[in-house]
């Protein structure tokens, strides 16, 4: 009886494991989960130009799995592996990766953790070079150190993948890692699967050259916007001096994925595009002696590819700039890293101005006459210091090297060196900037134009009062550009536009189809195109007694289509245009690139990396245990021992079974 009692109650516990394992595992996708933990991440990725590669990719045409560890426990590693690094210990990484080769030749891959912490720290971070693109000023000095604090590092090569964890995922991951260390006698082991192999290393072609022409990579680059106030009108015989007011909307970073770049150089976007607001509803802009023209460019971080290709397309006189003539270009006002507040919480600013010295003077007049109109008395305005070798990095170097006398000013947050510790880092984020500086910015930006553009003797303190500035649209920007909540999907933005994305990522992007003025909008980046819209609603004329509607162009050519995307577009006004953003040294011609040869009229095209970005087909980064390859040999060791042992003992007792019969 017993006996089929105790027989009932195994039956129905297996009977309850099954039904347990049954709920908890219904699909091979549900025992995935059970066994990997996928990891995100951004990676670093691979990225060539004419004489080689920078970047980060997987050695081979493999998946790298190694088993992860902690950078300080590494103090001597005898097998490949995945180094946990954390943002103190950054500096520490790559100079032990430099001068210890046996440490080098055992990192199967790189694992960073966020390191947001160190932003309350006087310690900065910045992957960038002391001289951001150094060959491409129009001075000698470019042993300068703009960028003290620079490193280099992301513009070196590294054979083996490199991840920044993101704030979800680094508590497991560093526990992995720990429990590496703690459990070395257990037989098994933590170890990170990288999936980040790269088409260039799988088909060998590591320049750009050859990559473009076997079709493994892609150039960098994408759309930039410009918008004229008041609109232009292109069948007039009268043509005004153009102030042109430039801003730069892409950043650079170690990480694809993580380039914000919130004091560089987005504050200078927000700060542009407030500052267009406030004129907007300036009266009597058709009466200005000078035309206001407004440019956002994309693609300054890898070779000022904006700015150049904006240059060509004038001297060409495409379709992209139609209503605007290099010749008419009165003055370059550049808005750079405005975003640093000064000590007592508000902007301290510099003005960097080129050497035409009658355009200086008047810039220089109109800036100080902006600053003594604003309402705000602890904003400071100062002209950079006469060390300087010359302007900072920054767009008008472009402008300088196509035409050396052209007047120019970049204004920016610095005088000598960058106030922002972390330039071109994913550090460079909302925590990085004040919004208080920026609205400093734009209203002096705002009434530095106005006054430019202003005969001085139609000038008036009333007119320039007038120019307000909208603080609540400076908020609304900085928290759709620089945050994930609401990012992209704010209001604002999808008032124009169908983002694609909600966390904004400033990275410049490819080139995905034949350049055009009028490129389809799914190629064209969520940030150029609200930039777009914005600018062609903020400066447009409405049209009395009409309601038209429009899902992509206008009947007009005078006009154009905002907010298309969303269904609910309208017809207005106004002159804003794309221009292609892409390396001068580069055609697009029968389905695919070509690298051109320097040309003597492009003097920047000589020293131009021509930068391309390589395919993949996945990236992806997950962790999950493995069982030792010692333990998996003894166990096959003992297996066969077992066996072999077995066959032995099973021929003895068959032998002894033998002679027992015969016996008997």
């Amino acid at each position: 009886m017993s006996f089929h009692v105790l027989h009932l109650l195994l039956f129905l516990t297996s009977v309850r494991l099954c039904l347990s394992d049954e709920h908890s595992m219904e699909s091979v996708p549900d025992l995935q989960n059970s066994m990997y933990l996928v990891v995100d991440g951004y990676p670093c990725i691979r990225l060539l130009n004419l004489s080689g590669e920078i970047g980060c990719s997987n050695p081979g045409r493999e998946k790298v799995v190694v088993p992860m560890i902690n950078f300080k426990d590494a103090d001597e590693i005898l097998q490949p592996s995945a180094i946990l690094v954390s943002m103190d210990d950054i500096s520490s990484f790559f100079a032990r990766l430099q001068d210890d080769s046996n440490f080098a030749s055992n990192v199967g891959g790189v694992l960073i953790k966020p390191g947001t912490e160190i932003q309350k720290r006087t310690k900065g971070f910045s992957p960038a070079q002391k001289f951001p693109q150094a060959k491409f000023a129009p001075y000698q000095k470019i042993d300068y150190e703009w960028n003290p604090i620079g490193s280099g590092v992301m513009w070196n090569q590294y054979n083996f993948p490199v991840f920044l964890i993101s704030e979800s995922s680094i508590s497991p991951v560093q526990e992995a890692a720990s429990k590496n260390v703690k459990d070395k006698k257990v037989y098994t082991s933590n170890v990170a699967e990288f999936d980040l192999v790269m088409q260039t290393t799988k088909a060998g072609t590591h320049n750009s050259m050859s990559c473009l022409k076997e079709e493994t990579c892609l150039p960098l680059g994408g759309y930039s916007v410009w918008s004229s106030l008041p609109p232009i009108n292109i069948s007039s015989d009268k043509s005004k001096p153009i102030i042109l007011t430039v801003a730069s909307m892409d950043s650079a970073s170690f990480f694809r994925d993580k380039s914000i770049g919130a004091d560089s150089p987005i504050s200078g976007l927000i700060a542009l595009l407030a500052a267009v607001d406030a004129l907007s509803h300036v009266d009597g802009l058709d009466d200005l002696h000078k035309q206001l023209v407004f440019v956002v460019f994309t693609g300054e971080s890898w070779g000022y590819l904006g700015s150049r290709r904006f240059l060509l397309e004038l001297d060409l006189q495409s379709n992209s700039v139609s209503g605007l003539n290099n010749t008419l270009i009165d003055t370059v006002f550049e808005i750079g890293s405005v975003g640093k507040k000064s000590n007592d919480g508000f902007g301290n600013f510099f003005a960097h101005m080129t050497e035409v010295s009658s355009s200086k003077n008047e810039t220089w007049n109109a800036l100080k006459l902006a600053r003594e109109s604003l309402p705000f008395e602890n904003i400071k305005v100062s002209p950079a210091s006469t060390t300087n070798p010359g302007i900072p990095p920054s767009s008008l170097m472009a402008f300088l090297a196509k035409n050396s006398q052209v007047s120019g000013v970049v204004l920016e947050d610095f005088d000598t060196s960058f106030t922002n510790q972390f330039y071109q880092s994913h550090l460079d984020d909302l925590h990085n900037i004040n919004s208080s500086a920026i609205e400093a910015a734009a209203l002096l930006v705002a009434r530095t134009l106005y006054i430019l553009a202003t005969n001085k003797k139609e000038l008036s303190s009333s007119a320039l009062n007038a120019i307000k500035l909208n603080t609540s649209l400076v908020e609304e920007l900085i928290g759709c550009l620089l945050n994930c909540d609401p990012g992209l999907s704010c209001e604002l933005v999808k008032r124009y536009i169908s983002p694609t994305n909600v966390c904004p990522n400033h990275y410049v992007g490819v080139i995905l189809d034949e350049p055009s003025s009028t490129p389809y909008p799914g190629y064209v980046h969520d940030v150029s195109r609200f930039a777009w819209n914005f600018l062609a609603d903020r400066t447009s004329i409405r049209k009395e007694n009409t309601s038209s509607v429009c899902s992509q162009n206008c009947d007009d050519k005078s006009e154009v289509c905002i907010g298309a995307e969303t269904g609910k577009g309208t017809c207005v006004v106004s002159t804003t245009r794309y221009v292609p953003a892409y390396s001068t040294r580069l055609m697009f011609e029968s389905g695919s690139w070509n690298v051109l040869p320097p040309n003597s009229s492009d003097p920047m095209g000589a020293v131009d990396p021509v930068w391309t970005e390589s395919n993949w087909n996945t990236i992806g980064l997950r962790m999950y245990t493995v069982q030792a390859t010692a333990y998996d040999r003894f166990v096959l060791l003992g297996g066969i021992t077992t066996t072999i042992l077995s066959y032995f003992a099973i021929v003895a007792v068959r032998g002894s079974i033998m002679k027992a019969l015969k016996k008997d």
